[in-house]
């Protein structure tokens, strides 16, 4: 199949063949839109071209290939297709750096590679969770080109895993300076879900913003207080079953476990960044859920000899059920583990990584098991080995 885009279609989404870019082209296609997704990743084109998802997404594969089968959908490295379609849709990795400032070039580095394409009016939407103030940087880059383009801030909000449900089912924020950028963003999204939700661009930059940062502190919370309990031999799940037992404001207390991922902890340093660093919640959230690892090695070496065990991690994806290992905090507990242990091992069903070795190889060898990433295999574990669950999936109790 061509890696040519078609003369024109309805959306072009920058990013496209990425875990947010491609489920939101598949929903479009599979509400009767023509799609082209421009990546400069080729590999990735190709398989998407060829009706292969690249990674793991629950109900995207036959979309995908229902929508490429009847050319509603197309990928390209050629970055004159952003010039072929009225909506633009940018969806690129906005990260912080190696000194956890956010990294504010990343849209409009997407833009400028493409920009030559670009033309007056066309609709172009930012979807990547921004620091508050990128779209307006991104209106005064397309001003600066002389380009008279509206520009939207419509975030995405989806669950990697859920994106073939969520993008149809929960409310789209949509953003704009304008009343005609505002209609235009709107119209385009109730392809998808009739529930539209209009903010000021720099209002819906935050509220992306904080409702990653909620979930992170959430997180932070019930880790916090599994290790209360923890410290004091009692079981958090237990007490947690009773805090919640058929009451609803507690109802959304989490179980203890990896708070990790590419967007909680990068989204929670951008909010501190944009308020000066003045987010001692925040920051306390992030010493709490990155030192997890830490606090489980220090409470291993209180009870088993590690130096002369083999232990294996079950589990590197950042979250159960997922391939994605980005930033995945089972690998910060691997390191930690190789210096302290005669051996580590690592599994995982879905990640594709060298390194991992077979689960029956881990069950054989390993002396210890750790539960790093809550896969519903590991709720079926048929061994004798001692069993380190803080998820609470085995049913055991989650003392460590």
């Amino acid at each position: 199949m061509s890696d040519d885009p078609p003369a024109s279609v309805d959306v072009c989404i920058v990013g496209g063949c990425g875990r947010v870019g491609l489920p939101l082209g598949i929903a479009f296609a599979a509400r009767g839109l023509s799609v082209v997704l421009y990546d400069i990743n080729a590999e990735a084109v190709a398989g998407v071209n060829a009706a292969t998802l690249p990674f793991a997404e629950p109900g995207a594969a036959d979309p995908l290939a229902e929508a490429v089968a009847a050319g509603r959908l197309r990928a390209t490295t050629d970055p004159a297709a952003v010039g072929i379609s009225d909506h633009l849709v940018v969806v690129v990795g906005t990260p912080v750096d190696e000194h956890l400032n956010p990294d504010l070039g990343a849209v409009p580095r997407a833009l400028e590679r493409c920009a030559e394409h670009l033309r007056d009016g066309q609709l172009i939407v930012l979807r990547s969770t921004v620091y508050p103030g990128v779209t307006a940087l991104t209106e005064k880059l397309l001003a600066g080109k002389g380009l008279r383009a509206e520009v939207a801030f419509c975030p995405e909000r989806i669950a990697e895993g859920r994106a073939m449900t969520e993008l149809f089912t929960l409310p789209q924020i949509v953003a704009a300076r304008t009343p005609e950028a505002l209609a235009r963003a709107e119209k385009l999204f109730r392809h998808l879900t009739d529930q539209i939700v209009p903010l000021e661009p720099e209002e819906a930059e935050l509220a992306k913003l904080f409702t990653n940062t909620w979930r992170y502190i959430k997180f932070a919370t019930a880790n916090q207080f599994w290790m209360m309990a923890n410290d004091f031999g009692l079981d958090f799940a237990r007490i947690r079953h009773a805090v919640a037992y058929d009451y609803p404001r507690a109802a959304d207390l989490p179980m203890p476990g990896f708070a990790a991922g590419p967007c909680l902890f990068k989204d929670t340093m951008q909010l501190a960044a944009f308020n000066r660093n003045n987010f001692v919640l925040g920051h306390s959230a992030m010493l709490i859920n990155e030192g997890l690892p830490l606090y489980l090695v220090s409470r291993l070496e209180d009870r088993f000899d590690l130096a002369s065990s083999t232990v294996g991690i079950l589990g590197m994806a950042f979250k159960g059920g997922s391939d994605d290992p980005r930033e995945s905090l089972a690998y910060k507990l691997r390191k930690i583990l190789a210096l302290k242990t005669r051996e580590t091992l690592c599994t995982d069903p879905y990640v594709a990584d060298e390194r991992l070795v077979d689960l029956d190889e881990v069950l054989r060898r390993a002396d210890l098991l750790v539960i790093a990433a809550p896969h519903e295999q590991y709720a079926r574990l048929d061994t004798d080995k001692p069993v380190v669950d803080m998820w609470g999936l085995t049913g055991q109790g989650v003392r460590v």
